[in-house]
Protein backbone atom coordinates (compact mmCIF):
# COMPACT_ATOMS: atom_id res chain seq x y z
CA UNK A 1 0.00 0.00 0.00
CA UNK A 2 1.25 3.50 -1.14
CA UNK A 3 1.22 6.57 0.95
CA UNK A 4 0.36 9.45 -1.32
CA UNK A 5 -1.39 12.07 1.38
CA UNK A 6 1.57 14.01 1.27
CA UNK A 7 1.03 15.71 -1.90
CA UNK A 8 -2.59 16.89 -0.62
CA UNK A 9 -2.27 20.74 -0.04
CA UNK A 10 -5.85 21.98 0.65
CA UNK A 11 -8.10 20.94 -2.13
CA UNK A 12 -5.75 20.31 -4.90
CA UNK A 13 -2.26 17.80 -5.47
CA UNK A 14 0.94 19.48 -5.56
CA UNK A 15 4.41 18.06 -5.68
CA UNK A 16 7.56 17.98 -7.15
CA UNK A 17 7.70 17.09 -11.02
CA UNK A 18 11.10 17.63 -11.94
CA UNK A 19 13.77 16.74 -9.88
CA UNK A 20 16.58 19.20 -8.51
CA UNK A 21 19.08 19.34 -5.66
CA UNK A 22 17.55 17.95 -2.23
CA UNK A 23 14.06 17.98 -3.84
CA UNK A 24 13.36 14.31 -5.61
CA UNK A 25 10.28 13.80 -8.16
CA UNK A 26 7.75 13.00 -5.57
CA UNK A 27 4.58 13.27 -8.23
CA UNK A 28 5.74 10.18 -10.22
CA UNK A 29 4.15 8.36 -13.07
CA UNK A 30 3.14 5.86 -10.37
CA UNK A 31 1.08 8.50 -8.55
CA UNK A 32 -0.28 10.25 -10.66
CA UNK A 33 -1.62 6.51 -12.35
CA UNK A 34 -2.94 5.59 -9.31
CA UNK A 35 -4.58 8.96 -8.17
CA UNK A 36 -6.43 9.63 -11.92
CA UNK A 37 -7.45 5.57 -11.32
CA UNK A 38 -9.00 6.90 -8.10
CA UNK A 39 -10.84 9.24 -9.26
CA UNK A 40 -12.14 7.66 -12.20
CA UNK A 41 -13.36 5.21 -9.68
CA UNK A 42 -15.28 8.04 -7.48
CA UNK A 43 -16.89 9.52 -10.65
CA UNK A 44 -17.96 5.59 -11.83
CA UNK A 45 -19.75 5.88 -7.97
CA UNK A 46 -21.35 8.72 -8.65
CA UNK A 47 -23.10 7.86 -12.34
CA UNK A 48 -24.55 4.35 -12.15
CA UNK A 49 -24.90 3.89 -16.00
CA UNK A 50 -22.94 1.37 -17.52
CA UNK A 51 -21.96 3.65 -20.26
CA UNK A 52 -18.04 4.17 -20.40
CA UNK A 53 -16.81 7.69 -18.67
CA UNK A 54 -14.97 10.52 -20.07
CA UNK A 55 -12.81 12.43 -18.05
CA UNK A 56 -11.37 15.23 -19.44
CA UNK A 57 -7.41 16.49 -18.62
CA UNK A 58 -6.09 19.69 -19.63
CA UNK A 59 -3.04 21.26 -18.52
CA UNK A 60 -1.20 24.59 -18.52
CA UNK A 61 2.28 25.85 -19.45
CA UNK A 62 4.47 23.87 -16.91
CA UNK A 63 7.35 21.75 -18.76
CA UNK A 64 6.36 18.49 -16.90
CA UNK A 65 2.23 18.45 -18.65
CA UNK A 66 2.56 16.30 -20.95
CA UNK A 67 4.29 13.38 -18.47
CA UNK A 68 1.74 13.84 -16.10
CA UNK A 69 -0.85 14.02 -18.73
CA UNK A 70 -0.05 10.89 -20.37
CA UNK A 71 0.42 9.43 -17.21
CA UNK A 72 -3.17 10.57 -16.66
CA UNK A 73 -4.76 9.74 -19.61
CA UNK A 74 -2.89 6.15 -19.32
CA UNK A 75 -5.17 5.23 -16.06
CA UNK A 76 -8.21 6.43 -17.33
CA UNK A 77 -8.18 4.27 -20.70
CA UNK A 78 -6.78 1.27 -18.68
CA UNK A 79 -10.57 1.12 -16.45
CA UNK A 80 -12.10 1.56 -19.52
CA UNK A 81 -12.71 4.77 -19.53
CA UNK A 82 -12.33 7.59 -22.76
CA UNK A 83 -10.70 10.64 -22.57
CA UNK A 84 -10.67 14.03 -23.72
CA UNK A 85 -7.31 16.02 -23.84
CA UNK A 86 -7.71 19.47 -23.97
CA UNK A 87 -3.96 20.21 -24.23
CA UNK A 88 -3.23 24.04 -23.19
CA UNK A 89 -6.11 25.43 -20.93
CA UNK A 90 -7.31 27.87 -18.06
CA UNK A 91 -8.80 25.88 -14.83
CA UNK A 92 -11.83 27.46 -15.31
CA UNK A 93 -12.24 26.22 -18.44
CA UNK A 94 -12.15 22.27 -17.11
CA UNK A 95 -15.18 23.14 -14.88
CA UNK A 96 -17.30 25.27 -17.96
CA UNK A 97 -16.75 22.16 -20.22
CA UNK A 98 -18.22 19.48 -17.68
CA UNK A 99 -21.21 22.24 -18.21
CA UNK A 100 -21.08 21.90 -21.70
CA UNK A 101 -21.77 18.15 -21.05
CA UNK A 102 -18.39 17.47 -22.65
CA UNK A 103 -17.06 15.21 -20.04
CA UNK A 104 -18.32 13.52 -16.70
CA UNK A 105 -15.67 14.73 -14.26
CA UNK A 106 -12.21 16.98 -15.47
CA UNK A 107 -8.78 17.22 -14.18
CA UNK A 108 -6.67 20.42 -14.49
CA UNK A 109 -2.60 19.61 -14.18
CA UNK A 110 -1.63 22.86 -12.75
CA UNK A 111 0.24 23.76 -9.52
CA UNK A 112 -0.37 27.95 -10.16
CA UNK A 113 2.44 30.18 -9.43
CA UNK A 114 4.69 27.67 -7.68
CA UNK A 115 7.94 27.39 -9.03
CA UNK A 116 8.67 25.48 -12.57
CA UNK A 117 9.61 22.28 -10.90
CA UNK A 118 6.65 21.81 -9.14
CA UNK A 119 3.17 20.78 -10.55
CA UNK A 120 -0.38 19.21 -9.31
CA UNK A 121 -3.67 18.68 -10.08
CA UNK A 122 -6.89 20.01 -9.43
CA UNK A 123 -10.26 17.43 -10.07
CA UNK A 124 -13.66 18.51 -10.89
CA UNK A 125 -17.20 17.13 -11.29
CA UNK A 126 -20.28 18.99 -12.48
CA UNK A 127 -21.00 20.26 -9.06
CA UNK A 128 -17.92 21.97 -8.40
CA UNK A 129 -14.47 21.19 -7.61
CA UNK A 130 -13.28 18.62 -5.26
CA UNK A 131 -13.10 19.89 -1.41
CA UNK A 132 -10.02 19.36 0.90
CA UNK A 133 -11.27 16.11 2.88
CA UNK A 134 -12.51 14.50 -1.02
CA UNK A 135 -8.89 15.35 -1.94
CA UNK A 136 -7.58 13.08 1.70
CA UNK A 137 -10.09 10.49 0.39
CA UNK A 138 -8.72 10.35 -3.11
CA UNK A 139 -5.31 9.98 -2.18
CA UNK A 140 -5.96 7.47 0.41
CA UNK A 141 -7.88 5.35 -2.00
CA UNK A 142 -5.03 5.31 -4.79
CA UNK A 143 -2.77 4.17 -2.60
CA UNK A 144 -4.98 1.59 -1.64
CA UNK A 145 -4.99 0.70 -5.10
CA UNK A 146 -6.86 -2.33 -6.21
CA UNK A 147 -8.16 -1.46 -9.34
CA UNK A 148 -9.08 -3.74 -11.86
CA UNK A 149 -7.82 -2.99 -15.13
CA UNK A 150 -11.41 -3.17 -17.83
CA UNK A 151 -11.26 -5.80 -20.74
CA UNK A 152 -10.90 -3.09 -22.98
CA UNK A 153 -8.98 -0.43 -23.17
CA UNK A 154 -11.02 3.08 -23.72
CA UNK A 155 -10.39 5.68 -26.43
CA UNK A 156 -8.21 8.91 -26.38
CA UNK A 157 -9.23 11.88 -28.02
CA UNK A 158 -7.97 15.38 -28.56
CA UNK A 159 -9.90 18.36 -28.41
CA UNK A 160 -9.40 22.23 -27.66
CA UNK A 161 -12.31 24.24 -25.11
CA UNK A 162 -10.68 26.87 -24.77
CA UNK A 163 -12.27 28.56 -28.24
CA UNK A 164 -15.62 27.84 -26.70
CA UNK A 165 -14.72 29.13 -23.59
CA UNK A 166 -13.53 32.52 -24.87
CA UNK A 167 -16.34 33.01 -27.31
CA UNK A 168 -18.89 32.98 -23.78
CA UNK A 169 -16.65 35.46 -22.55
CA UNK A 170 -16.83 37.84 -26.22
CA UNK A 171 -20.87 36.87 -25.74
CA UNK A 172 -21.05 38.05 -22.13
CA UNK A 173 -19.27 41.54 -22.99
CA UNK A 174 -21.51 42.42 -25.70
CA UNK A 175 -24.72 41.01 -23.99
CA UNK A 176 -23.38 43.48 -21.09
CA UNK A 177 -22.79 46.80 -23.66
CA UNK A 178 -24.89 45.91 -26.55
CA UNK A 179 -22.12 46.41 -28.89
CA UNK A 180 -20.37 44.40 -31.06
CA UNK A 181 -17.29 46.04 -30.60
CA UNK A 182 -17.50 47.89 -27.57
CA UNK A 183 -13.14 47.90 -26.38
CA UNK A 184 -12.74 50.02 -30.37
CA UNK A 185 -10.24 52.70 -29.51
CA UNK A 186 -8.94 51.23 -26.39
CA UNK A 187 -5.53 49.96 -25.70
CA UNK A 188 -5.39 47.37 -23.04
CA UNK A 189 -2.27 45.73 -22.31
CA UNK A 190 -2.30 41.92 -21.27
CA UNK A 191 0.95 39.97 -19.52
CA UNK A 192 0.00 36.69 -19.40
CA UNK A 193 3.67 35.88 -17.59
CA UNK A 194 3.88 32.71 -20.11
CA UNK A 195 1.33 30.51 -18.53
CA UNK A 196 -1.75 29.44 -20.17
CA UNK A 197 -3.67 33.54 -20.43
CA UNK A 198 -2.36 34.35 -23.67
CA UNK A 199 -5.41 33.41 -25.73
CA UNK A 200 -7.24 36.11 -23.99
CA UNK A 201 -5.20 38.07 -26.23
CA UNK A 202 -6.63 37.28 -29.54
CA UNK A 203 -10.04 35.33 -28.55
CA UNK A 204 -11.21 37.88 -26.55
CA UNK A 205 -9.55 41.64 -26.42
CA UNK A 206 -9.32 41.85 -30.27
CA UNK A 207 -12.61 40.33 -31.42
CA UNK A 208 -14.01 43.67 -29.06
CA UNK A 209 -12.08 45.89 -31.17
CA UNK A 210 -9.32 46.31 -28.25
CA UNK A 211 -5.80 47.48 -29.73
CA UNK A 212 -3.51 44.79 -27.89
CA UNK A 213 -0.26 46.13 -28.46
CA UNK A 214 2.41 46.14 -26.00
CA UNK A 215 0.84 43.05 -24.29
CA UNK A 216 3.73 40.90 -22.96
CA UNK A 217 4.79 37.23 -22.22
CA UNK A 218 1.64 35.48 -24.02
CA UNK A 219 3.52 32.60 -25.58
CA UNK A 220 3.70 29.60 -23.01
CA UNK A 221 6.61 28.73 -21.75
CA UNK A 222 6.88 26.61 -18.35
CA UNK A 223 10.21 27.90 -17.35
CA UNK A 224 8.36 31.45 -16.93
CA UNK A 225 11.70 33.32 -18.01
CA UNK A 226 10.05 36.82 -17.39
CA UNK A 227 8.30 36.51 -13.93
CA UNK A 228 6.23 34.36 -11.57
CA UNK A 229 2.70 34.53 -13.43
CA UNK A 230 1.07 35.91 -10.00
CA UNK A 231 -0.81 38.91 -9.92
CA UNK A 232 0.11 38.98 -5.76
CA UNK A 233 4.19 39.35 -7.15
CA UNK A 234 6.31 42.32 -7.05
CA UNK A 235 8.15 41.96 -9.95
CA UNK A 236 4.91 40.91 -11.85
CA UNK A 237 2.96 43.53 -10.99
CA UNK A 238 5.49 46.33 -11.81
CA UNK A 239 6.25 44.33 -15.12
CA UNK A 240 2.39 44.60 -16.08
CA UNK A 241 1.91 48.46 -14.57
CA UNK A 242 5.11 49.77 -16.86
CA UNK A 243 4.12 47.97 -19.70
CA UNK A 244 0.62 49.85 -19.38
CA UNK A 245 2.82 53.34 -18.73
CA UNK A 246 5.12 52.75 -21.38
CA UNK A 247 2.58 51.63 -24.39
CA UNK A 248 -0.34 54.48 -22.91
CA UNK A 249 -3.06 51.75 -22.32
CA UNK A 250 -6.51 52.67 -21.14
CA UNK A 251 -5.86 49.09 -19.19
CA UNK A 252 -4.04 46.41 -18.28
CA UNK A 253 -4.20 42.74 -17.37
CA UNK A 254 -2.50 40.20 -15.70
CA UNK A 255 -3.26 36.03 -14.86
CA UNK A 256 -1.88 33.51 -13.17
CA UNK A 257 -0.37 30.62 -14.39
CA UNK A 258 -3.57 28.66 -14.63
CA UNK A 259 -6.07 32.00 -15.45
CA UNK A 260 -8.30 31.30 -11.75
CA UNK A 261 -6.30 34.52 -10.46
CA UNK A 262 -6.29 38.19 -11.80
CA UNK A 263 -5.36 41.68 -11.44
CA UNK A 264 -5.41 44.83 -13.10
CA UNK A 265 -3.76 48.14 -13.81
CA UNK A 266 -5.69 51.74 -14.26
CA UNK A 267 -4.02 53.99 -17.04
CA UNK A 268 -1.95 55.75 -15.09
CA UNK A 269 0.23 52.57 -14.27
CA UNK A 270 -1.60 52.08 -10.72
CA UNK A 271 -2.20 48.70 -9.77
CA UNK A 272 -5.43 47.37 -9.08
CA UNK A 273 -5.23 43.99 -7.28
CA UNK A 274 -5.93 43.43 -3.21
CA UNK A 275 -8.56 45.62 -1.27
CA UNK A 276 -8.68 47.97 -4.75
CA UNK A 277 -9.53 44.55 -6.71
CA UNK A 278 -12.28 43.86 -4.10
CA UNK A 279 -13.80 47.21 -3.97
CA UNK A 280 -14.05 47.73 -7.43
CA UNK A 281 -16.02 44.20 -8.05
CA UNK A 282 -18.04 45.12 -5.22
CA UNK A 283 -18.82 48.31 -6.58
CA UNK A 284 -20.32 46.93 -9.84
CA UNK A 285 -21.95 44.76 -8.15
CA UNK A 286 -23.70 46.88 -5.57
CA UNK A 287 -24.50 49.26 -8.39
CA UNK A 288 -26.52 46.26 -9.78
CA UNK A 289 -28.03 45.60 -5.94
CA UNK A 290 -27.72 47.49 -2.83
CA UNK A 291 -27.77 45.04 0.47
CA UNK A 292 -25.34 42.20 -0.90
CA UNK A 293 -22.65 40.44 0.89
CA UNK A 294 -19.50 41.04 -0.34
CA UNK A 295 -17.35 37.71 1.53
CA UNK A 296 -13.71 37.89 1.75
CA UNK A 297 -10.95 36.77 3.67
CA UNK A 298 -9.57 37.81 6.77
CA UNK A 299 -7.00 40.16 5.02
CA UNK A 300 -8.96 43.05 3.71
CA UNK A 301 -8.27 46.50 4.72
CA UNK A 302 -10.97 48.85 7.19
CA UNK A 303 -10.93 51.21 4.68
CA UNK A 304 -12.57 48.42 2.09
CA UNK A 305 -15.35 47.42 5.04
CA UNK A 306 -16.01 51.18 5.22
CA UNK A 307 -16.60 51.03 1.27
CA UNK A 308 -18.69 48.15 0.68
CA UNK A 309 -20.91 49.85 3.54
CA UNK A 310 -21.20 53.24 2.02
CA UNK A 311 -21.97 51.60 -1.13
CA UNK A 312 -24.43 50.23 0.27
CA UNK A 313 -23.21 46.50 1.14
CA UNK A 314 -22.54 44.17 3.75
CA UNK A 315 -18.63 43.09 4.29
CA UNK A 316 -18.47 40.16 5.40
CA UNK A 317 -15.44 38.70 6.47
CA UNK A 318 -14.32 34.93 6.72
CA UNK A 319 -11.35 32.49 6.42
CA UNK A 320 -8.66 33.11 4.05
CA UNK A 321 -8.82 30.22 1.15
CA UNK A 322 -10.65 30.79 -2.15
CA UNK A 323 -12.39 27.51 -0.99
CA UNK A 324 -13.04 29.00 2.32
CA UNK A 325 -14.59 31.91 1.08
CA UNK A 326 -16.43 30.42 -2.13
CA UNK A 327 -18.10 27.94 0.93
CA UNK A 328 -18.83 30.75 3.24
CA UNK A 329 -21.22 32.45 0.45
CA UNK A 330 -22.65 29.23 -0.49
CA UNK A 331 -23.82 28.84 3.15
CA UNK A 332 -25.16 32.57 3.24
CA UNK A 333 -27.49 32.52 -0.47
CA UNK A 334 -28.33 28.75 1.64
CA UNK A 335 -29.49 30.93 4.30
CA UNK A 336 -32.24 33.24 2.00
CA UNK A 337 -29.02 36.09 1.77
CA UNK A 338 -27.95 37.83 -0.81
CA UNK A 339 -24.09 36.67 -1.27
CA UNK A 340 -22.95 37.77 -5.14
CA UNK A 341 -19.27 37.58 -4.42
CA UNK A 342 -16.46 35.47 -3.13
CA UNK A 343 -13.12 37.11 -3.43
CA UNK A 344 -9.35 37.03 -1.69
CA UNK A 345 -6.65 39.53 -1.37
CA UNK A 346 -5.15 37.34 -3.58
CA UNK A 347 -6.68 37.77 -6.63
CA UNK A 348 -9.18 34.69 -6.61
CA UNK A 349 -12.78 35.39 -6.99
CA UNK A 350 -15.79 33.92 -7.20
CA UNK A 351 -19.24 35.10 -8.64
CA UNK A 352 -22.69 33.28 -7.54
CA UNK A 353 -23.74 34.09 -11.53
CA UNK A 354 -20.88 31.69 -13.03
CA UNK A 355 -21.34 28.89 -10.45
CA UNK A 356 -19.23 30.18 -7.59
CA UNK A 357 -16.38 29.10 -10.40
CA UNK A 358 -12.91 31.22 -9.27
CA UNK A 359 -12.05 32.46 -12.75
CA UNK A 360 -9.75 35.43 -13.22
CA UNK A 361 -10.54 35.52 -16.92
CA UNK A 362 -14.47 35.92 -15.84
CA UNK A 363 -13.66 38.69 -13.18
CA UNK A 364 -11.86 40.86 -15.67
CA UNK A 365 -14.08 40.48 -18.51
CA UNK A 366 -17.01 41.72 -16.03
CA UNK A 367 -14.52 44.92 -15.05
CA UNK A 368 -14.28 45.25 -19.40
CA UNK A 369 -17.71 45.92 -19.34
CA UNK A 370 -17.59 48.70 -16.68
CA UNK A 371 -14.53 49.93 -18.68
CA UNK A 372 -16.65 49.95 -21.55
CA UNK A 373 -19.61 51.85 -19.86
CA UNK A 374 -17.28 54.31 -18.60
CA UNK A 375 -15.54 55.39 -21.72
CA UNK A 376 -19.12 56.13 -23.21
CA UNK A 377 -20.13 58.59 -19.50
CA UNK A 378 -16.58 60.10 -20.25
CA UNK A 379 -15.58 58.69 -16.83
CA UNK A 380 -12.23 56.07 -16.34
CA UNK A 381 -12.87 53.15 -14.59
CA UNK A 382 -10.87 53.79 -11.18
CA UNK A 383 -13.85 56.66 -10.80
CA UNK A 384 -15.78 53.96 -9.01
CA UNK A 385 -12.89 53.71 -6.34
CA UNK A 386 -12.52 57.13 -5.61
CA UNK A 387 -13.60 56.97 -2.21
CA UNK A 388 -12.07 54.00 -0.82
CA UNK A 389 -9.81 54.56 1.85
CA UNK A 390 -6.13 53.07 1.64
CA UNK A 391 -4.04 52.66 4.83
CA UNK A 392 -0.70 54.60 5.05
CA UNK A 393 1.37 51.84 6.10
CA UNK A 394 0.89 48.28 5.18
CA UNK A 395 3.70 45.05 6.17
CA UNK A 396 3.42 41.28 6.09
CA UNK A 397 6.25 39.36 8.39
CA UNK A 398 6.27 35.33 7.93
CA UNK A 399 7.59 33.72 11.37
CA UNK A 400 8.96 29.94 10.69
CA UNK A 401 8.36 27.37 13.47
CA UNK A 402 11.77 25.80 14.30
CA UNK A 403 12.47 22.54 12.12
CA UNK A 404 10.80 19.67 13.98
CA UNK A 405 8.40 21.61 15.82
CA UNK A 406 4.84 20.63 16.40
CA UNK A 407 4.01 23.71 14.61
CA UNK A 408 0.13 22.85 14.71
CA UNK A 409 -0.01 22.80 18.47
CA UNK A 410 2.52 25.67 19.33
CA UNK A 411 0.52 27.59 17.15
CA UNK A 412 -2.73 27.26 18.73
CA UNK A 413 -1.06 28.17 21.82
CA UNK A 414 0.58 30.92 20.57
CA UNK A 415 -2.84 32.22 18.92
CA UNK A 416 -4.99 31.08 22.08
CA UNK A 417 -2.32 33.69 24.21
CA UNK A 418 -1.57 35.68 22.19
CA UNK A 419 -5.58 36.68 22.55
CA UNK A 420 -5.77 36.97 26.16
CA UNK A 421 -2.70 39.36 25.99
CA UNK A 422 -4.50 41.41 23.42
CA UNK A 423 -7.04 42.31 25.70
CA UNK A 424 -5.28 43.19 28.73
CA UNK A 425 -2.73 45.68 26.85
CA UNK A 426 -3.77 49.38 27.00
CA UNK A 427 -4.69 50.71 23.65
CA UNK A 428 -5.67 47.01 22.14
CA UNK A 429 -8.66 45.91 21.21
CA UNK A 430 -9.46 42.48 19.41
CA UNK A 431 -11.68 42.79 16.37
CA UNK A 432 -14.76 41.83 16.54
CA UNK A 433 -15.55 40.24 13.24
CA UNK A 434 -12.72 38.82 12.49
CA UNK A 435 -12.67 34.51 11.52
CA UNK A 436 -9.75 33.57 11.65
CA UNK A 437 -6.20 33.64 13.67
CA UNK A 438 -5.79 36.94 15.69
CA UNK A 439 -6.79 40.19 14.70
CA UNK A 440 -5.74 42.93 16.98
CA UNK A 441 -7.09 47.01 16.76
CA UNK A 442 -4.00 49.54 17.73
CA UNK A 443 -5.61 53.07 18.84
CA UNK A 444 -3.96 56.09 17.23
CA UNK A 445 -1.48 56.25 20.11
CA UNK A 446 -0.34 52.36 19.66
CA UNK A 447 -0.32 53.11 16.00
CA UNK A 448 -3.34 53.63 14.19
CA UNK A 449 -4.22 50.55 12.77
CA UNK A 450 -4.63 46.14 13.04
CA UNK A 451 -2.32 43.69 12.50
CA UNK A 452 -3.78 40.05 11.79
CA UNK A 453 -1.69 36.98 13.42
CA UNK A 454 -2.58 33.79 11.68
CA UNK A 455 -1.91 30.04 10.56
CA UNK A 456 -0.59 29.84 7.20
CA UNK A 457 -2.89 27.19 5.42
CA UNK A 458 -0.40 24.45 4.93
CA UNK A 459 2.94 25.62 6.22
CA UNK A 460 4.79 25.65 9.41
CA UNK A 461 4.28 29.48 8.95
CA UNK A 462 2.94 32.23 11.10
CA UNK A 463 2.19 35.41 8.82
CA UNK A 464 1.48 38.86 10.51
CA UNK A 465 0.05 41.47 8.36
CA UNK A 466 0.06 45.15 9.39
CA UNK A 467 -2.07 48.10 7.93
CA UNK A 468 -1.57 51.51 9.80
CA UNK A 469 -3.20 54.68 9.38
CA UNK A 470 -0.46 56.67 10.67
CA UNK A 471 3.47 57.36 9.61
CA UNK A 472 5.31 55.34 11.87
CA UNK A 473 2.14 53.01 12.98
CA UNK A 474 3.69 49.66 11.14
CA UNK A 475 6.77 50.36 13.30
CA UNK A 476 4.97 51.16 16.27
CA UNK A 477 2.90 47.72 16.57
CA UNK A 478 5.78 45.69 15.47
CA UNK A 479 7.73 46.59 18.75
CA UNK A 480 4.10 46.14 20.67
CA UNK A 481 3.70 42.69 19.30
CA UNK A 482 7.19 41.60 20.13
CA UNK A 483 6.66 42.43 23.43
CA UNK A 484 3.68 40.37 23.30
CA UNK A 485 5.33 37.21 21.72
CA UNK A 486 9.39 37.11 22.49
CA UNK A 487 8.91 34.32 25.03
CA UNK A 488 8.33 31.95 21.69
CA UNK A 489 11.96 31.67 20.88
CA UNK A 490 10.41 28.82 18.34
CA UNK A 491 9.08 31.33 15.67
CA UNK A 492 12.47 33.88 16.23
CA UNK A 493 10.02 36.76 16.73
CA UNK A 494 12.92 39.24 16.61
CA UNK A 495 12.64 38.96 12.88
CA UNK A 496 9.13 41.65 14.16
CA UNK A 497 11.96 44.40 14.86
CA UNK A 498 14.60 43.58 11.95
CA UNK A 499 14.94 45.99 9.38
CA UNK A 500 11.77 48.09 10.63
CA UNK A 501 12.65 51.40 8.56
CA UNK A 502 12.90 49.23 5.24
CA UNK A 503 9.39 46.88 5.78
CA UNK A 504 7.18 49.61 6.07
CA UNK A 505 5.54 49.78 2.23
CA UNK A 506 2.67 51.89 1.00
CA UNK A 507 -0.05 50.24 0.63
Amino acid sequence: MADYSFLRNGSDVRGTAIGGENDPVTLTDEAVFAILQAFYALVREKITDKRPLRIAIGHDSRLSAERICSAAAEAVVSLGGNVLLTGLSSTPSMFMLLQDGLADGSVMVTASHLPYRKNGMKFFLKEGGLESEEIKSLLKRAGEGNFPCAAQKGKIERFSYMEKYASDLVGLVRRGTKEERPLEGMKIVLDAGNGAGGFYESLVLKPLGADTAGSQFLDPDGSFPHHVPNPENEEAMRSVSEAVKKNHADFGIIFDTDVDRAGAVSKDGEEINRNRLIALISAILLKEKKGAHIVTDSLTSDGLKKFIQSHGGVHHRFKRGYKNVINEAKRLCAEGKDAPLAIETSGHAALRENYFLDDGAYLVTRLLIELAEAKKRGEELTALINDLEEPKEAAEIRLSFRPGTDFASLGEKVLQELSQKAQTKPGLSLTPDNAEGVRIDFDRPHGGGWTLVRMSLHDPVMPVNFESDEPGGVEAMRRILYDMMKEYDFLSPEILLKDLSESNAKA
